[in-house]
């Protein structure tokens, strides 16, 4: 009885660590509270976008009919990669890369004074070559190690699903991204703002990620410098679990919004640049209106902003797209109507081709 009592104490002991195991499991497997009531939006069906254009006659549409300006860079591609280790250092002599050196072991010579020490011998505990001993320190050392591998399993299986926090690593290079449209209604005396998009339009830099994102700067500050002219607006922001869906409602609002063009008539694709001549009419409606379009696709794992229903949340809402870190801006795409200079829209044309827009 005696000679059991060893193994007795290790299967209690094996028993009760399986017990705070699955204990442990129960608890990390459950959703985090931070998380529990987050809200995800999903993109709306394309027949909801598509029947929110179905709503104008014909006639309406014959009125809106407006030759205008796209713009568009960037794409939501897959999940980035994090970023590559430096390259290793070059061999002076123009050679192959080599490592670089590790310091190896330091060896502090010991005197020989004639003692040699006498050979351990392990004597295994319980019989027949069953250390007991051994086994118990392995059980010790897993359940120690458990919680941090369940961790990094939670963490691979939710962090594509699972909203990270703001302006963490995880947020970024996971699969939720943000679709965000601002829409903005302001008298024809913006003559400025339209000769700065046109400008804006033609630079060949709008396939590059860096100058991707100081075009957005840009237009923001355009914006932002013309806040007597501002008289409607509509914003939406709207937070997908992949790229995928974030692709897809990001074209059906492009779409949408493009429907309302009679032409393009000056168009900018990743730098490439298409141009051609309008036959708009001179303006002569001093209660004429231009409108700009900003969509972009961000990497943020939560919408951008909230309702706009006055111009100070919509400076804030333009002032938030402004100060994006370029990592995070995927795509933007950016549409102005009419392009040409000397054109307008109508009251009536605003209200047929834009009713979603809200006074401010």
């Amino acid at each position: 009885m005696q000679q059991n009592r060893p193994l007795r104490a290790l299967l209690l002991t094996t028993a009760l660590l399986l017990v705070v195991s699955v204990a442990f499991l129960y608890s990390v497997s459950r959703p985090h509270p931070r998380y529990a009531h987050s809200q995800i939006l999903h993109p709306p069906a394309l027949s909801q976008v598509e029947s929110s254009g179905s709503a104008l006659t014909a006639e309406a549409l014959m009125e809106g009919a407006v030759a205008g300006g796209r713009a568009r860079g960037g794409g939501f591609g897959s999940s980035p990669a994090p970023s590559a280790p430096r390259p290793m250092p070059r061999s002076p002599s123009g050679g192959g890369y080599y490592p670089t050196p590790i310091p190896g072991p330091v060896f502090v010579p010991i005197p020989d004074y004639g003692y040699r020490p006498s050979p351990t011998v392990v004597v295994p505990v319980g019989g027949g070559g069953f250390d007991l001993g051994f086994v118990f320190i392995l059980a010790i050392v897993g359940f120690a190690l458990l919680p941090v591998v369940l961790n990094y399993v939670r963490a691979g299986s939710s962090g594509n699903s699972t909203a990270a926090p703001a302006g963490s690593t995880r947020e970024l290079y996971n699969d939720i991204v943000t679709v965000s449209q601002i829409q903005i209604g302001l008298l024809a005396g913006a003559r400025d703002l339209q000769r700065d998009l046109n400008a804006l339009a033609q630079q060949a830099n709008w396939g590059n990620q860096e100058s991707l994102s100081e075009l957005l700067r840009e237009t923001v500050l355009a914006l932002l410098r013309s806040p007597e002219y501002w008289t409607h607006v509509r914003a939406t922001s709207q937070t997908v679990q992949s790229r995928e869906a974030g692709s897809r409602l990001f074209e059906q609002l492009s779409l949408a919004e493009r429907s309302k063009l009679s032409a393009e008539t000056l168009v900018n694709i990743g730098g490439r640049v298409r141009q051609q001549a309008t036959s708009q009419p001179l303006d002569s409606d001093p209660a004429a209106y231009i409108v700009v379009t900003l969509l972009v696709g961000t990497a943020d794992d939560r919408p951008l902003f909230g309702e706009i229903r006055s111009t100070e949340a919509l400076a804030a809402a333009l002032r938030r797209l402004g100060s994006l870190p370029p990592s995070y801006l995927l795509i933007y795409e950016l549409l102005w109507a009419p392009q040409d200079e000397s054109s307008s829209l109508s009251r009536d044309e605003l209200v047929a081709s834009y009713p979603d827009l809200m006074q401010i």
